[in-house]
């Protein structure tokens, strides 16, 4: 009997990472496309799924009827019993039947959900989280996203909706979030937060590594790790006030949910994250009641960038 197969999709707002597992859950086959190049159409945007689903079936020679299930972890609040993308921030998706589509074209069962939610699955089943049964992951890129393990179960609230705490209201009168809300510690926290504070000092006239490398509000991980090697006094500032909320967010979180671990993760904990954690580590006693606090471990994710795609494997395996 032939083996059997698993496609597992990263899709972000400027790539979509694809592997394909084998039954020992081995990844035997990788491919990245940029997304950028699909514009702003959501039609369009899936014809460029479509299209990293069939180079990986062609060029990894595995025959289609050898797949058994493909998953996907994607930006935006997301129903994931229905496969139905309510609103992304980075794709152009509302309302967005993706599972049908996917299903019509290639015969084959298809799961989606949010991208951070699986990305703390993949964690939990196979990475620095595996074999605790409560789990609160923050994930830090572009935005600010959680992801919550509760009992041994992925928690998603009422309609697959739950664990925006990058959303966690930390100042109500601080900076203006992207959801319209001030003070979330996504304002604070994410890339864009740090991009946003990064250029304000810049028009006070203060000279840094990464204001001219900021691109559409936000710069990349690799030139924020060069900025922080060189010792760049704003990037430092920013990177300074970025884990003192993120400190302030985990107190919150620790001691409303008294989890066993909790899981940082995302782009930039990838980049820099040793350097993230020892900020992190170093204030969030004092934002935790210390009783609730001696049972939990702080740590980084171990996966990096494969932390979607493994969780999209264990969304099939539950299934």
């Amino acid at each position: 009997m032939a083996d059997k197969y698993n496609i597992c999709l990263d899709i972000g707002g400027t790539k979509i990472l694809g592997a394909i597992f084998n039954e020992k859950k081995e990844i035997v086959f990788r491919l990245k496309k940029k997304t950028k190049e699909a514009g702003d159409d959501a039609d369009n945007v899936e014809k460029m799924i479509i299209s990293v689903v069939e180079d990986m079936i062609r060029d990894s020679d595995i025959k289609k009827k050898d797949i058994k299930a493909i998953a996907a972890g994607a930006p935006g609040v997301i129903d994931q019993g229905a496969g139905i993308i309510l609103t992304s921030p980075n794709l152009p998706w509302t309302n967005y039947d993706i599972k049908s589509s996917i299903e019509k074209k290639f015969d084959i069962p298809f799961y989606i959900g949010n991208d951070v939610n699986v990305g703390v699955l993949g964690e939990w089943k196979y990475g620095v989280a595996k074999g605790y049964k409560n789990v609160v992951g923050f994930f830090v890129g572009t935005g600010m996203g959680g992801g919550l393990i509760l009992d041994g179960k992925m928690f998603t609230g009422n309609k697959y909706k739950a664990a925006e705490y990058g959303h966690m209201i930390l100042d109500p009168e601080g900076p203006l979030c992207g959801c319209g809300q001030r003070g979330c510690l996504e304002a604070f926290s994410s890339k864009k937060g740090m991009s946003s504070y990064i250029l304000q000092q810049t028009a006070r006239g203060r000279k840094n590594m990464l204001s001219e490398t900021i691109e559409n509000g936000v710069f990349k991980s690799k030139n924020l790790k060069k900025a922080i090697a060189a010792k760049d006094a704003v990037t430092l500032e920013a990177v300074d006030r970025a884990c003192h909320y993120l400190a302030v967010a985990t107190g919150n979180m620790i001691n409303t949910i008294s989890p066993d671990i909790v899981v940082y993760g995302g782009g930039v904990m990838e980049a820099v994250g040793d350097f993230f954690m020892e900020k992190i580590l170093a204030e969030v006693d004092r934002y935790c009641m210390p009783s609730i606090r001696s049972t939990v471990e702080l740590k980084k994710a171990a996966l990096g960038d494969d932390s979607n795609i493994y969780g999209a494997l264990a969304m099939i395996e539950d299934m």
